[in-house]
């Protein structure tokens, strides 16, 4: 169970949600109720507070209408009679406000519980992604998701247990009381059902596609906002701003447009059903004054039945109105889904956990395509690697270095052959406590906003300022925190934009000597880096080097000069490997490449 305590009030399990979308796939409103599964009773208390504390209104017509009667009918206890109906409102009234309170409470901390509850499981699902997959979906799509749809959906509770449940309560309690003071009355408020549900009918399905083709458009829009932002320093260096802001117009005209077609079906809804409802109530006046001309039925009992046929008349078009907002949040709970029901996720329950990684690698006839595609990055792979050994991998771009370091860390998995780590297949290992012995410094250097020292510290604990110290100068970032005038505190800015693309890497490589681990991954760690950084660096990955195993991709080849073993690659296999100067005599391909470097 995955569970996450952060009050007294607050428990959220994540494995309910998943449950009750597996349990409940297609089927959008029984998926919400299965998300409050262990809060009904609250719903429960919250229903029976809201009964008190909404009593006025359904008394206060028949205290005024009991009043009229009493004064009409020339009743000699008038007074007193209009001192008790008087009290019993005014108590009612009293108590609304601690009865409004505990029924906020309980309905409050079940849908806020839900709502962080679900931004929590996306969260959780986002991180078990498979890593290839991930990547085929936009951020500023899993963003919509997790802010927006999960918002929808908690408006969506919000009107079916407080709107909802406050329509229904009105319209039971305002036919009850018909219904045992006239039954003519209550046939002819049941008149209007058939109304509603044609009303209903008529609306719902293009009220639902319209949010649907909005929702879409949304989602479609934070992404390339995402990408327009990222994209700023490019646009603005190629002087692409027009053409920029010519897309983002075009898109944003689109939303407006799926917008306006929403807004305008909405309203001929919420119109339609506001005129039909309110011809209903001039004819009860006057079906009513007509009863009571007649003696049907009493004076007073015109206002009490002109009351509650608006309140019934007001409750149904509310629901009526409620149709977009329900329409709305179970799309969004549809959209929450597609991430919820993702099946190609990483999982290591009943897998082997690695207490101690001793860094011996062997590809075992490695093959692997990416997901979709037929053509083979790696083809027929085989490879040993010995504890504490350097591995250097060159080659053209596209040659299949990078998947090399994919597979190593485990992102993906060989379609054909193994991959053996200590002698165990990778596929039968828990990854996470494989990888919590592995350093990655990854090509794109990648920051958070916060300090030096958050991003270098990212992800450790217990670390001494003294050991600290010690990575900073083995990474080569001595120079660089030195000038800054906050040294280790000095913000980074948001992805690390007020740092230099040296600055980030050499970062990047303190983070990964701070966790100390047995492997360590470079995947072209000096790309970035200038002469007198590139030297700095080297040293460091010399260092952190030393009794670790250690992959390196390069195309700088001057960098790999010490490297144990060079692998050569080419169309995603092997045509050299030895050591640098035993290719240099060979003078094949590694040879060719190191002449035109």
């Amino acid at each position: 169970m995955n569970s996450t305590n952060y009050d007294n009030n607050f428990n959220i399990d994540t494995d309910v949600y998943l449950q009750s979308y597996m349990k409940h796939k297609g089927n959008s409103l029984a998926t919400l109720f299965g998300f409050y599964k262990g809060y009904y009773f609250r719903f429960l208390l919250s229903t029976f507070f809201y009964v008190i504390k909404h009593s006025p209104t359904w008394i206060l017509p028949i205290v005024t209408a009991n009043i009229i009667n009493y004064v009409t009918e020339g009743n000699q206890d008038v007074y007193r009679l209009i001192a008790l109906n008087a009290a019993v409102l005014a108590i009612l009234l009293v108590l609304n406000i601690p009865m409004n309170y505990l029924h906020m409470h309980f309905r409050s901390s079940s849908v806020r519980n839900v709502e962080a509850g679900l931004r929590s499981t996306l969260i959780h699902k986002i991180q078990q992604m498979s890593v290839p997959y991930q990547k085929d979906i936009q951020s500023g799509r899993l963003q919509s998701k997790i802010i927006r749809d999960v918002e929808a959906v908690e408006t969506l509770s919000d009107q079916l247990f407080v709107s909802l449940l406050n329509i229904i309560i009105n319209i039971v309690v305002a036919l009850s009381v018909t219904i045992f003071k006239s039954k003519i009355v209550f046939i002819f408020f049941l008149l209007m059902v058939p109304l509603a549900a044609f009303l209903v009918f008529t609306f719902k399905k293009p009220i639902k596609r319209h949010n649907q083709a909005f929702r879409k458009e949304m989602e479609e829009t934070s992404a390339r906002v995402m990408e327009m932002v990222e994209l700023v320093p490019v646009t603005r260096a190629h002087a692409l701003e027009n053409e920029e802001i010519n897309k983002m117009d075009k898109q944003v005209q689109m939303i407006a447009r799926a917008g306006y077609r929403l807004d305008i079906i909405q309203t001929n809804f919420g119109a339609v059903s506001w005129v039909c409802f309110q011809l209903f109530q001039v004819i009860c006046l006057v079906f009513t004054a007509v009863l009571a001309i007649r003696g049907r039925i009493q004076v007073g009992d015109v206002v009490l039945y002109q009351n509650y046929f608006t309140t019934i008349v007001s409750q149904v078009s509310s629901l009526l109105t409620l149709l977009p907002t329900i329409s709305k949040g179970l799309e969004s709970v549809s959209s929450i889904g597609e991430i919820l029901l993702v099946e190609d996720v990483e999982d290591d329950t009943g897998k082997e956990e690695i207490d101690h990684l001793y860094g011996n690698y062997e590809f075992q006839n490695v093959s692997y395509a990416y997901p979709g595609t037929d053509d083979n990055v790696i083809n027929n792979l085989t490879l040993s690697i010995k504890e504490g050994e350097t591995v250097a991998f060159v080659g053209e771009s596209g040659a299949g270095k990078s998947t090399i370091m994919n597979l190593l860390v485990g992102f993906c998995m060989p379609n054909e052959g193994k991959l053996l780590v200590d002698g165990k297949d990778i596929s039968e290992i828990s990854l996470h406590s494989y990888r919590e012995n592995l350093a990655v410094v990854p090509q794109n250097t990648i920051l958070f906003s916060g300090t030096i020292r958050d991003n270098i510290l990212y992800g450790t604990s217990h670390v001494s300022e003294e050991e600290l110290q010690k990575v900073i100068d083995e990474a080569g970032l001595r120079s660089v925190v030195d000038k800054l005038p906050d040294g280790l505190d000095t913000m980074v800015g948001e992805h690390g934009d007020k740092l230099s693309g040296g600055q980030k890497q050499r970062i990047s490589i303190a983070r990964a000597l701070i966790r100390k681990p047995r492997v360590i991954i470079l995947d072209e760690a000096t790309s970035a880096l200038d002469t007198i950084s590139e030297r700095e660096v080297s040293s460091a990955i010399d260092h952190m080097s030393h009794d670790r195993t250690t992959f390196i991709v390069a195309h700088k080849l001057a960098t790999i000069e010490k490297a144990d073993k060079i692998v050569v690659m080419q169309d995603g296999g092997i045509i050299e490997q030895g050591t640098f100067e035993e290719l240099m005599k060979q003078k094949g391909y590694f040879y060719s490449l190191e002449n035109q470097a």
